[in-house]
């Protein structure tokens, strides 16, 4: 369940510089935020820039642990087009130092009236259970991710290794602020290395340096599914995937790619 006593991962009195809350804080670094939140503000930022324009694609490059102490974001377009356009956007810490860069792209939205799709069904949310959040005890011993979120599982889903399904509702982004869809979406598209994991955390570190959101709906529900696997490797490389639903349909692909170290 959600901690009552959290509002927001983060919050940022000057408008500038960012602070994490509790929740904002990832399973590795006691002072490392969790990318999932960290990728909403990148989002928030490159949609400022390009407000006429839905933000489809998002990729982040996590070069060092985003601290919880305070960061900044930086973004600029890169391509101004008629119906696409670009930007990347990176974020410094309090020193100047740069810890992460993303790019992004956006599509002009119009309306072609029916067209094929698709259909992949939907998760069953009406029976879903609750349950704990797939990373249940942190190295750190902290608060963290898990305190801003609530986490259910649909029939014959649970919190364990291997391909897994589950629905998340979480806490807005910003302080006294509504998060975009987009932004709705990151903190359970970091999910899918965790949710999916070949082995526990005490046993092997699953690190993503990288995380690539791709948006073809936005979603219309506050609570969303992620339906993840993991594919890992004894080089030490591992790939983690996961598609996303609103209520209706599915809304969007995640894929990070993974460092596997095993736990000392």
């Amino acid at each position: 369940m959600i901690d009552p006593r959290y509002t927001a991962f983060f919050q940022s009195p000057d408008g500038e510089l960012f602070y994490g809350n509790d929740p904002a804080r990832g399973p590795w670094d006691a002072n490392g935020c969790h990318a999932g939140p960290v990728t909403a503000l990148i989002a928030r930022a490159v949609e400022q820039r390009l407000p006429d324009k839905q933000l489809v694609r998002l990729s982040v490059e996590l070069h060092r642990p985003v601290p919880m102490d305070g960061f900044r974001i930086t973004a600029q377009e890169t391509k101004q087009g008629r119906g696409v356009s670009m930007t990347s956007a990176e974020i410094h810490d309090r020193n100047g130092k740069r810890v992460a860069v993303a790019q992004s792209l956006h599509i002009v939205v119009r309306n072609l009236g029916p067209v094929p799709t698709h259909h992949v069904p939907t998760p069953d949310f009406d029976n879903a259970q609750i349950g704990e959040f797939a990373v249940a005890k942190p190295r750190h011993g902290l608060p963290s991710f898990r305190d801003g979120v609530e986490v259910r599982y649909p029939p014959g889903e649970k919190n364990s290794t291997g391909p897994t399904t589950f629905w998340m509702k979480t806490l807005p982004i910003l302080e006294g602020e509504e998060p975009s869809p987009f932004q709705r979406l990151c903190p359970l598209a970091d999910c899918p290395n965790g949710s999916s994991r070949n082995l526990e955390l005490d046993q092997m570190g699953f690190v993503n340096p990288d995380i690539t959101i791709v948006m073809f709906r936005p979603p219309t529900s506050e609570w969303l599914a992620l339906s993840s696997r993991s594919f890992w490797e004894s080089t030490g490389i591992g790939l983690a995937e996961g598609s996303l639903f609103d209520r209706e349909a599915p809304v969007a692909e995640v894929m990070q790619t993974l460092f596997l170290q095993p736990a000392e």
